[in-house]
């Protein structure tokens, strides 16, 4: 597990704190070098998917720290928002694991799509699992323990099928979007499933099956943004139609 450097709150595993942190962690070396902390200092320390709190380095040996923790309270659930979107390359599926994370979101799916390049399902980023990190380091960033459930690889079909029957569905799209989605009536709805293209968009056949499985599409304006720009700029609109910020 390798968190950014920059971090709110130190992430933890449930069988991690049993043992000592290896001097060689990243979260060692920010403990001793950014938050200089010293045996008998206090951390803001979190269980993934579990209670924050603080620990307490208790000593510092030549190859461990020695770390002791004291649990609070579980952080609030995460937004009811599933992410669609259209595996794009690497470097995009980065920022939108990362501040997906941050901004909360329940699920992401990278799903297959007919404009999208398949070599990016073959990148490092899904085999060596280094997207798990970036959910722990957006979580970090956020001050929060609970991470998404993200899958990816799966047809739009696939995704599509796997949803609750209940969502409220949104498609973003530039071309056949009736309005906007700050328009978007989403009044009584508790659970929102966002729906984005990859780079290139949806394919007419996409659109249709959209629409078959009843998405309504919608826009952010007449800008065309990059793809993380507008799952940031969609989740944060959908965020505040739900209450959430």
């Amino acid at each position: 597990m390798a968190p950014a450097l920059l971090v709110n709150i130190i992430l933890f595993s449930p069988a991690e704190v049993q043992l000592p942190l290896a001097r060689r962690d990243p979260r060692a070396r920010h403990i001793l070098e950014v938050l200089q902390r010293t045996p008998g200092g206090e951390f803001d320390a979190g269980l993934i998917n579990g209670p924050r709190g603080k620990a307490t380095l208790r000593a510092i040996t030549d190859n461990a720290l020695i770390l002791a923790f004291a649990w609070g309270a579980a952080p609030s659930p995460l937004a009811p928002i599933h992410l669609i979107v259209g595996l794009p390359r690497p470097q995009t599926a980065r920022d939108i694991l990362r501040e997906g994370t941050a901004l909360g979101l329940a699920a992401m799916d990278f799903v297959r799509t007919d404009r999208g390049d398949p070599s990016y399902a073959q990148s490092s980023l899904w085999a060596s699992r280094e997207w798990e990190d970036l959910l722990v380091a957006g979580a970090a960033q956020a001050f929060c323990t609970r991470l998404p459930s993200v899958r990816h690889g799966q047809t739009l079909d696939e995704a599509i099928t796997a949803l609750p029957a209940d969502s409220a569905r949104v498609g973003l799209d530039n071309y056949e979007a009736p309005g906007a989605l700050r328009d978007l009536d989403l009044a009584g709805r508790t659970n929102v499933v966002l729906a984005l293209g990859a780079e290139r968009g949806w394919s007419a056949a996409e659109r249709a099956l959209l629409l078959q499985r009843g998405f309504l599409f919608a826009h952010l304006g007449e800008r065309v943004l990059r793809t993380e720009t507008a799952c940031i700029a969609a989740i944060t609109l959908l965020k505040a139609k739900l209450g959430l910020a």
